[in-house]
């Protein structure tokens, strides 16, 4: 399949690929080193932000800096890295984990356990001004989130359930409605995490415990397996000057023996044709 290695690193929980436009890079995290990475693919150059927290993703802003998904809720660094909280929403044993931003520019942040218990995570709507809308108060593990080429459609995944869901949006209305599923990913081919929607409406999801990435048709239909030397792939992302290769982040997470490359990013270059990511407005 002409998969490449983007970055060869050890991740423990490498997490949410996003192409940064602005500065023609890949952003992604390491949820349990609490770790902001950035990867040049030009020149190769790579950045290592630490944060106080676990971050479970990080995005770029308007006017430079990123939004990050912490424990505590959602901050703010300025292009300096210069901190400050958005919106604060601790809770005892939970963290933040997948987060994306709509093409509104808000943030849709998701939450878990850390035991991954049913009903302990949430996903919420937060504003430029950090005005936070929740949407679902009672999901496992939150995920992947993503939206249609026109916008008038939300993707979500809640892992345990192994769905791929989807909801309408509906114009001048900031919360999506109508959830249901678009497809559900089989018991024994893993578990649904991270997805990207490309440029013809079709949703990229990496399986957890699956060793693939998967993409559907607007209609649910399953037509392309992309099969991977790791285990656990948690997200994929399109990047690059013309939004066409793939990027997967993977994990070593619970891995008694991982695959020398799981904590590595991977590329499929030419992949397909990716949609441009809005930044945050905040």
């Amino acid at each position: 399949m002409g998969l490449e290695i983007a970055v060869r690193h050890e991740a423990v929980l490498g997490e949410g690929p996003t192409w940064d436009a602005s500065a023609a890079r890949l952003l992604w995290v390491d949820i349990l080193s609490a770790r902001v990475h950035t990867y040049d693919p030009a020149t190769g150059r790579r950045t290592v932000m630490a944060t106080e927290q676990h971050v479970g993703a990080a995005k770029p802003r308007a006017g430079g800096g990123v939004v990050v998904n912490l424990r505590d809720g959602v901050g703010l660094y300025d292009a300096g890295g210069a901190f400050r909280w958005l919106h604060r929403d601790a809770a005892d044993g939970r963290r933040g984990n997948d987060a994306a931003v709509a093409p509104d520019g808000s943030l849709w942040a998701g939450t878990m356990r850390y035991d991954e218990a049913a009903g302990g995570g949430t996903l919420t709507r937060i504003a430029p001004d950090g005005a936070a809308a929740p949407l679902l108060t009672d999901v496992a593990v939150s995920n992947g989130t993503g939206w249609s080429p026109d916008g008038s459609r939300m993707y979500y995944i809640d892992s345990p359930t192994r769905r791929i869901d989807v909801f309408d949006v509906r114009p001048g209305e900031p919360l999506p409605v109508n959830r249901r599923p678009l497809a559900v990913v089989e018991p024994g081919a893993g578990f649904p995490d991270g997805l990207t929607v490309d440029a013809d409406g079709c949703v990229w999801v990496a399986l957890w415990d699956g060793g693939a990435v998967r993409r559907y048709t607007p209609q649910g239909v399953l037509d392309r397996v992309v099969a991977l030397p790791v285990r656990r792939p948690t997200a994929c992302a399109f990047g690059g000057e013309a939004l066409a290769d793939l990027y997967i982040t993977t994990a070593r997470k619970g891995l008694a023996a991982p695959h020398p490359l799981s904590g590595s990013v991977l590329v499929l270059p030419d992949a397909g044709k990716g949609l441009a990511q809005p930044a945050f407005a905040g």
